[in-house]
């Protein structure tokens, strides 16, 4: 495994095998690359002549993109429970 606490694991995003280390489990750092591998499939097969670098980062922006909406939905939600306490 690697260092302290630390688990190790391969995963292949994109068809490129990558090494994984990190303290949570290797099924958790597979369920990751597995997601960011989907999404860049999705995008180099809708955009075939994209190079591999710059679907990573259409791939970046879109699970940033998803994150940030999740969050404001998040905040949304807190602000209702917070209200109904009143």
């Amino acid at each position: 495994m690697g260092g302290k606490g630390k688990n190790r694991v391969k995963v292949t995003i994109n068809g490129e095998e990558y090494y994984m280390k990190g303290s949570v489990s290797p099924e958790y750092m597979k369920k990751i690359a597995d997601y960011v591998d989907k999404k860049m499939t999705k995008l180099s097969e809708s955009n075939p002549y994209l190079s591999f670098s710059k679907i990573a980062v259409l791939a970046a922006l879109n699970i940033t993109d998803e994150l940030f909406k999740l969050r404001e939905e998040f905040e949304e939600f807190l602000k209702l429970v917070e209200d109904d306490k009143k």
